[in-house]
C-alpha cells in the first residue's frame, strides 16, 4: 500500500554532494509550494486539505473525500492532475454501474477474427471515482485490486495500470438516499480521508464576487512531471523516522486495540499509513525528520475511516475516536 520506507530519493546517490542534496531540497520545496500556491487559486480557502491531498499522494496512496454535493471534490481532484501532469479520466458512479464498465472488456473483434481486451476508464494515472458510494457493491468491488496491486485482471490475464496510479474517490454521507457503504476492506485502501467543508466567509465572498472557480481550470498547468512526481514519493521513503517517534506511534497503536471504547484496533497497515504521512507531511514542511506534529497533523485523516465505536458498530464515529487518541496518548512515555 505505501513505498519502501527505506528507499532514497532517485535523485541522490552515494557520491552525492551535502549541497547537491541541498539543492535537491531546496527544489522540492519550490515545487511543493508551487503546486499549493496553484491548487489555492482554485479551491479557496482550504489550504490544510489541500496540503493532506498532496501528502497522500506524496505517500503513495489514494485519497477519500466524503462532504455534501457541491463542495469542490470533483474540483480538487481534477486540479490534483493538471497539477502534477498525470493523465486523468472521471468515472461517474451509479447504481447500474457494472464492474466491466470500470475495468473493460473483451469483445471479439471480426476483422482480427479474435478477442481483445478494450481498456475501461481506469487506465489512466489519475482516476476519480465520484460518488463511489452511489454504487452497488459488486461495482465498488472492481476498484479493490487495482488500487492495492496496482494492476486488473480479466479473463484470467492480469495487466498492469499506468505509473504512477492514484484514485481519488468522492463520496456523499451516508446519510443521503442512494447510497451503499463502503466496507472495511476497501475503506482500509484509501491512506486518507478528508472532507472539505464549507468555504470560510472570506473565501465564499470571492467566490460570489468572481464566479465559478472551475472556469481556472484552464489556466492550470503541469508543475511537475510524472519523473519527478516519482522523485518527490522516493524523498519521502527517505525521511527519518527516530525511535521515540516510533514509540509515539505505537502507543497510538496499541491504545485503540485496548481501549473499550474502540469496536477493534488500526491494524499494521494502518500503523504504516499513519508513518508515511508523517513522512509526506514532514516534507511538506521542509523537515528531513518525523516530528511528533507531523504524525499529529495527519492521524485524523489517517484514521477516522478505520476505527469504529464499539457502541455503534455499523457507524462511524471515528473523528470522535481520533480526538481520543490524540488527547489520550502522550508524545513522550
Amino acid at each position: 500500500m505505501t513505498p519502501n520506507s527505506t528507499q532514497t530519493p532517485q535523485s541522490l546517490n552515494s557520491t552525492t554532494t551535502v549541497d547537491e542534496v541541498a539543492v535537491s531540497r531546496a527544489g522540492v520545496k519550490n515545487q511543493i509550494e508551487a503546486l499549493v500556491q496553484a491548487l489555492n487559486s482554485v479551491l479557496l480557502g482550504k489550504e490544510q486539505q489541500i496540503k493532506l491531498s498532496l501528502a497522500c499522494l506524496f505517500a503513495g496512496g489514494h485519497l477519500l473525500i466524503e462532504d455534501l454535493p457541491g463542495m469542490g471534490k470533483t474540483l480538487l481532484s481534477h486540479a490534483l492532475a493538471k497539477t502534477l501532469g498525470l493523465s486523468y479520466n472521471r468515472i461517474q458512479f451509479t447504481s447500474d454501474v457494472l464492474p466491466s464498465d470500470i475495468i473493460g472488456a473483451t469483445i471479439f473483434d471480426k476483422q482480427s477474427n479474435s478477442f481483445r481486451f478494450i481498456e475501461g476508464p481506469l487506465f489512466a494515472q489519475l482516476i476519480l471515482a465520484d460518488e463511489i458510494n452511489r454504487a452497488t457493491p459488486k461495482s465498488q468491488s472492481a476498484l479493490l485490486e487495482a488500487m492495492e496491486e496496482r494492476q486488473v485482471t480479466n479473463d484470467g490475464v492480469s495487466m498492469p495500470l499506468p505509473t504512477p496510479f492514484f484514485v481519488i474517490a468522492t463520496q456523499n454521507p451516508s446519510t443521503q438516499s442512494g447510497t451503499f457503504a463502503l466496507p472495511e476492506s476497501q475503506l482500509d485502501r484509501f491512506l486518507m480521508r478528508i472532507e472539505l467543508g464549507y468555504p470560510e466567509p472570506a473565501a465564499e465572498r470571492q467566490l460570489l464576487m468572481h464566479g465559478d472557480r472551475r472556469t481556472h481550470l484552464n489556466t492550470l498547468g503541469a508543475i511537475i512531471s510524472p519523473a519527478e512526481l516519482s522523485n518527490i514519493q522516493a524523498a519521502v521513503g527517505a525521511i527519518k523516522a527516530s525511535d521515540p517517534v516510533i514509540d509515539y506511534i505505537q502507543r497510538i497503536i496499541a491504545f485503540s486495540r485496548l481501549g473499550s471504547e474502540f469496536a477493534f484496533g488500526l491494524s499494521p497497515r494502518g500503523a504504516l499509513a499513519l508513518l508515511q504521512s508523517a513522512k509526506a507531511w514532514a516534507l511538506i514542511n521542509d523537515r528531513s525528520h518525523v516530528v511528533p506534529e507531523d504524525v499529529q497533523a495527519v492521524l485524523p485523516s489517517v484514521v477516522e475511516h478505520r476505527l469504529r465505536e464499539s457502541a455503534d458498530f455499523t457507524g462511524h464515529g471515528g473523528g470522535a475516536l481520533a480526538q481520543k487518541l490524540l488527547g489520550s496518548v502522550d508524545v513522550v512515555s
